[in-house]
């Protein structure tokens, strides 16, 4: 289907926002495990947490809009997730402080890829004037944001320091 107006492509970045989610959910619930730092594990099953409730919110945008939610496959957070892999879980490491290092920093490339796919949704719904749609994700937006600088506060905090 050819895109012709914004509503063409909210509808579309919903289901691509939809995809990232749900590929990302598998591997933070892993990063999560192969953390060593309490803080750092915490944290993460928070952001997997969170990570579920905005695949639902979506999903019920989606079913208000008449779309399917798995319409879209999101090929950059397929490249993330394989990244993530890589780097952490199928690389070996001398040091758990620097593997939780290395944790943080895949979790906050994914972190970023959903915080520009929001922030983009809430302004096309606001655009478009869903101002129910715009509110629920900018609650997700929100709470994405303080996830993120929670990873950064454990981060500068000790885990930075610790891998040193």
């Amino acid at each position: 289907m050819a895109m012709a107006t914004l509503k063409d492509v909210y509808r579309d970045q919903l289901q691509d926002l939809w995809s990232a989610n749900t590929q990302s959910l598998e591997i933070v619930n892993e990063l999560g495990r192969a953390a060593s730092d309490k803080a750092l594990s915490e944290a993460l099953i928070d952001g997997s947490n969170g990570i579920s409730d905005g695949i639902e919110k979506i999903a019920e945008l989606c079913n208000a809009h008449d779309i399917d939610p798995n319409g879209e496959h999101c090929k950059g957070m397929e490249g993330l997730v394989k990244e993530a892999r890589a780097r952490v879980l199928d690389q070996d490491f001398a040091d758990d402080n620097a593997r939780d290092a290395m944790i943080i920093t895949q979790y906050q490339r994914m972190v970023h890829y959903a915080l520009a796919g929001y922030g983009c949704l809430v302004a096309f719904a606001n655009r478009l004037e869903q101002d129910g749609d715009g509110a629920v994700l900018q609650i997700c937006l929100d709470n994405t944001y303080d996830g993120d600088r929670r990873m950064t506060d454990i981060a500068t905090g000790h885990v930075n320091s610790a891998a040193a």
